[in-house]
């Protein structure tokens, strides 16, 4: 069937699903189904797979920057006792609120003593972030839908196999920042038609954790109002205060620290005390570009570090092929990335189109198909990373937001069930496909990038700096 069939035939469906009450969101039906033994077979293999190319890529990270101030404060506690109250300095508000960040670090380091105990811990909360979305996946297409099974190995594939995901498996403040997205979109999926206490401290406290690790956490707040406002969750104030009597708790030495050094809440570059609160949306081009990276983050075009660093120096010594390889890789990721964006281009559009109207309005009941949900919480996400990129005094990079690409994928995945509604036996080639070329990409990426190089001995990089900047002292 003709490419321009299969556009005619979803765009078909689309429609008439519009007409009948958003059946977009309700339940589709598949003839492909997979065995308990083969879905479980792929799905840990998908799981394992991702662990062996998450530790590549965490030891051959390139220590530096970030991955030192972490270091230090981690080694500096777990060695010496002196654990900082404050976390990694930020591009223009001084440096992170609490010492979350020295904890990640020191406290693998006392259960044990070896760098690579902290790098463990953090692919084991990356891992728990999984779980927690798979497991809100699974409940979101379980009832009444056949393909259940393929919408999860695809959330699997898409997410936990994404280039996009496994470049941040490194030691630096953002890559904590998934654990802190999953608990939050779990947690409010559980209190859609509960006001439970437990769910709602958990809820809050994973904004709480998002504060100690990075100044992107008023994306989870304006998440979370924006789904109180539309009734898509509820909220138990007792709750509430609960958690944030335990955040202000574990903030009160970052707050007798700043009471004695106030120059800790300010960068004290002169130009960055320039900025301000509003910066983005008077200068209206970061509030574009935070948009144009939601839709990156959907897609496949992936941040120069990954693509335009990677110079092929370990293929051969001959020049020219060098250059050719690297021509040739960069060809490859950008038509990917030309191509994908469009896709989720067009999924977010069709997903706007779908709630029109609807997720504008406060008056929603809590009543609304568990795929409806995903929707709403979506376009939510949308809202705060164009707050957000409003409101701060920087222009957004890629690292700045990542909190929100697992967000991002949920247009995508409501899109293809669509399609595989039509074509279920075309996505064992596709998929097929997109796994080779993730690994592809994975295995260059942690060889050959701005952040990763096959050179780069992680263990040996922090034995030398510890040595220089801990022991020593």
């Amino acid at each position: 069937m003709s490419a321009k069939l299969l556009m005619i035939n979803i765009k078909t469906q689309i429609s008439t699903t519009f007409e009948q009450k958003h059946r977009l969101f309700g339940p589709i039906r598949s003839p492909v189904a997979l065995s308990s033994v083969n879905f479980n077979g792929l799905y840990w293999g998908g799981i394992a797979l991702g662990l062996v190319l998450a530790w590549w890529f965490a030891t051959h990270q390139i220590v530096d920057g970030d991955q030192q101030q972490m270091l230090l404060n981690g080694y500096m506690g777990a060695y010496l006792g002196q654990w900082s109250s404050f976390g990694n300095a930020a591009s223009v508000v001084g440096n992170v609120p609490g010492n979350l960040l020295g904890l990640v670090v020191g406290a693998p380091l006392l259960v044990w003593d070896s760098p690579y105990s902290p790098m463990a811990f953090l692919i084991l909360t990356r891992l728990v972030g999984f779980l927690l979305f798979d497991s809100l996946i699974k409940q979101v297409f379980t009832k009444n839908d056949g393909s259940a099974q393929l919408t999860r190995l695809t959330f699997l594939l898409l997410c936990w196999l994404n280039p996009w995901f496994l470049y941040e498996t490194l030691l630096y403040n953002p890559s904590y920042l998934f654990f802190c997205a999953a608990l939050h979109c779990w947690s409010a999926w559980h209190l859609r038609l509960n006001r439970a206490f437990f769910m709602t401290i958990l809820h809050v406290l994973a904004i709480g954790l998002a504060m100690q690790l990075h100044y992107s956490w008023p994306l989870l707040v304006i998440i979370s109002v924006m789904l109180w406002w539309q009734r898509q969750i509820k909220i138990n104030y007792w709750g509430v205060c609960v958690a944030i009597g335990l955040i202000a708790l574990s903030l009160f030495p970052y707050w007798v620290v700043l009471s004695q050094h106030s120059e800790l809440s300010q960068n004290p570059d002169p130009d960055a005390q320039k900025r301000y609160i509003g910066y983005g949306a008077v200068h209206v081009f970061p509030v574009i570009k935070s948009y144009f990276y939601w839709l990156r983050y959907g897609s496949w075009w992936y941040p120069s570090k990954l693509v335009n660093d990677t110079a092929f120096l370990w293929l051969s010594s001959e020049v020219w092929l060098q250059l050719s390889a690297m021509w040739l890789w960069r060809t490859l990721i950008y038509i990917a990335g030309i191509v994908s964006l469009l896709f989720a281009l067009w999924a977010n559009a069709l997903l706007g189109a779908s709630l029109r109207g609807r997720w504008l309005r406060g008056d929603l009941n809590s009543t609304v198909m568990p795929t409806h949900w995903l929707g709403l919480y979506a376009l939510a996400a949308v809202v705060a990373t164009l707050v957000t990129a409003g409101l701060a005094p920087i222009t957004f990079n890629y690292w700045h937001l990542i909190l929100v690409f697992p967000f991002a994928l949920f247009p995508i995945l409501l899109l293809l069930r669509v399609i595989f509604k039509f074509y279920p036996y075309a996505l064992k080639g596709a998929s097929l496909v997109v796994l080779v070329f993730f690994i592809f990409v994975n295995i260059v990426v942690a060889n050959d990038s701005r952040k990763f190089s096959y050179q780069a001995s992680y263990h040996q990089q922090v034995i030398d700096y510890v040595q220089k900047a801990v022991l020593q002292k």
